[in-house]
């Protein structure tokens, strides 16, 4: 995506940004994290970053009230042992009787049978948002994909009309990941040109990221933020920390490490004058 022209929209996205970022910190919001096990520390470490409070709850019998006591919810199908996912039914369900606002992952789906039913399950009920890569939001949509585990060999743009699908049949905001990100409610469409392909290069680059969408919208709660505005939010302070980490690393170690130290300075004024957005309605 070229360099946008920056429309008031753009502006208004970056100081609502700014202001969940610091929202975050004042109030740190409780973020319950049903994720993969490959992840599961890098996920803590980028929320404790930000300012938020990680709770890694996976067990049946404790997932369920701990999601109604939540802030946020991240429901991440990585690794779906059995346990894990009963547990996310009753965190779904504990989410859902709470008003949780919750994030569904459909990490790896399109192929891998066990995950792929769970995802079309977990999906009807109607996540706040989802998250995922172009191949998986194909494969959520019920679109053929070339998927290869949790790569995607699908382009952002090809999963655009699979996301407004999505986002109309389950009421959820959809993320489409990328070199440039996708972002729809069905209506609206942000794509946000922010980032750094070092992402790619360190676990968790991508799911810790729904971690953060489940952290700010936990934190958007009783501002009036809506939650695409809310979860694109998530997405420009991520993928800002991101570049600014790249500008100082010598590779992926390095760059993990300094996600962590930019995620946990990054500031309003960084966001205002990095963000790289477009926005249209349909």
């Amino acid at each position: 995506m070229s360099d946008p022209v920056r429309p008031e929209s753009v502006l208004d996205l970056a100081v609502t940004a700014g202001r969940l970022r610091e929202e975050v910190r004042a109030a740190p919001p409780l973020t319950h994290c049903l994720t993969n096990a490959v992840v599961t520390g890098f996920t803590a470490n980028v929320l404790l970053a930000l300012g938020a409070a990680p709770a890694m709850v996976d067990i049946v019998g404790e997932a369920g009230p701990f999601a109604g006591a939540a802030s946020g919810l991240l429901v991440n199908l990585g690794t779906p042992t059995p346990e894990q996912r009963e547990a996310s039914r009753e965190a779904v369900a504990g989410a859902l009787a709470a008003a949780t606002p919750w994030v569904l992952d459909p990490v790896a789906i399109g192929t891998l049978p066990v995950r792929t039913a769970l995802a079309h399950e977990l999906a009807a009920r109607r996540p706040t948002a989802i998250r995922g890569n172009a191949s998986e939001i194909l494969a959520l949509a019920g679109h053929s994909s070339g998927g290869r585990g949790v790569d995607a060999t699908d382009g952002t743009e090809a999963a655009a009309a699979a996301a407004r699908e999505l986002a109309d049949r389950y009421g959820s905001v959809v993320a489409v990941s990328g070199p440039v990100d996708l972002l729809t409610d069905g209506e609206r469409v942000i794509r946000i040109a922010n980032g750094h392909e070092l992402l790619t290069r360190v676990t968790g680059g991508g799911c810790a990221l729904g971690a953060v969408m489940a952290a700010f919208l936990g934190a958007s709660l009783g501002t009036g933020t809506d939650a695409l505005t809310a979860v694109a939010a998530a997405t420009l302070v991520y993928t800002v920390a991101a570049e600014q980490a790249a500008e100082t690393s010598r590779g992926p170690g390095s760059f993990a490490v300094g996600l962590l130290d930019a995620l946990s300075a990054v500031t309003p004024a960084d966001l205002r004058d990095r963000a790289r957005v477009e926005e249209e309605t349909r």
